[in-house]
């Protein structure tokens, strides 16, 4: 596999189009908005018009968008991937859509000649430009193999959690209702400190060298007491989106899910009320409902 496509060019498809160059794949890219397509031709990819003139110059394809009918569309539709990809292609489906959503797309493919790996990524923005994400794929062993050069070039971690796709969409959305709890206790900590009278400084020092600290509640406390609460690459919508999934998945399982369901609506919150925001935003709605703010 030497030439690769990417969809979706935003924060965490351009770190994977970068890290794909850097390991020496030719990479062609598609996205909608302009200011992505000019950064993406910038630093040496080649733009098409769209995923059915993507996918006949490919070997495989990331699909990096925000939700399933998104997914559906670029795979499956009429100019999608499927139609257009050579036989013994692959789809890499590094979006964190529903389960039952890749499990469609799975079945939608069957027979088609053309092989899917449905492999979510977590490790945010830092981890897609670093090329360090951890992917949870599920695909064939045989269909893994042949994938991994270029699986390789953008993680630090691949997991094969499963041969069925869906299989990495339900590790996905079991992740994602721990860290979306995780931020939420963080935020709700934040805010008991700043009422009183501690500073993030002494805060952060005692949670990163205690068993609480993580990359995750790190992280999220360093973005609040410097106030960082836009631009950092982890968009407010992304995290809503993921306990959504994660809790229609509960839902569907009978799965009760006390600590996330609250998790989500400190999330609701923070969207309503910044909705251009990032995470760490929502600490913002409980440090005004209180009247103290948390700084370094």
């Amino acid at each position: 596999m030497k030439n690769i496509g990417v969809i979706g060019l935003g924060d965490m498809g351009s770190g994977l189009a970068k890290n794909l160059m850097a390991n020496g794949f030719s990479v062609f890219g598609l996205d909608l908005k302009p200011e992505r397509q000019a950064a993406f031709t910038d630093m040496g990819g080649t733009l098409v018009d769209d995923a059915a003139d993507l996918g006949r110059r490919i070997d495989a394809a990331f699909v990096m968008v925000m939700n399933g009918d998104q997914a559906k569309s670029v795979i499956l539709g009429p100019d999608g991937l499927v139609e257009n990809m050579e036989q013994g292609g692959v789809v890499i489906l590094s979006a964190t859509i529903k389960p039952h959503e890749a499990v469609e797309i799975g079945a939608a493919m069957q027979g088609s000649g053309i092989d899917l790996i449905d492999t979510p990524v977590s490790g945010g923005f830092p981890g897609a430009q670093g090329g360090t994400l951890t992917m949870m794929a599920a695909a064939p062993d045989e269909v893994m193999a042949c994938a991994r050069p270029v699986l390789e070039a953008v993680s630090a971690s691949i997991h094969h959690v499963g041969t069925k796709a869906g299989d990495g969409q339900t590790v996905k959305a079991c992740l994602q209702s721990l860290i979306g709890s995780q931020f939420s206790a963080t935020f709700e900590a934040a805010a008991l400190a700043a009422k009183a009278g501690v500073s993030g400084e002494v805060l952060y020092n005692v949670f990163s060298t205690s068993g609480a600290g993580s990359g995750v509640v790190n992280n999220a406390l360093q973005k609040i007491i410097d106030r960082e609460f836009e631009g950092t690459g982890s968009h407010i919508n992304t995290m809503h989106k993921d306990l959504t999934i994660s809790l229609n998945l509960a839902e569907n399982l009978g799965v009760p899910m006390h600590t996330a369901a609250a998790a989500m609506q400190i999330f609701h919150a923070g969207r309503t009320k910044y909705p251009n925001g990032d995470n760490w935003v929502c600490t913002r709605v409980i440090e005004e409902i209180i009247g103290a703010e948390l700084h370094r």
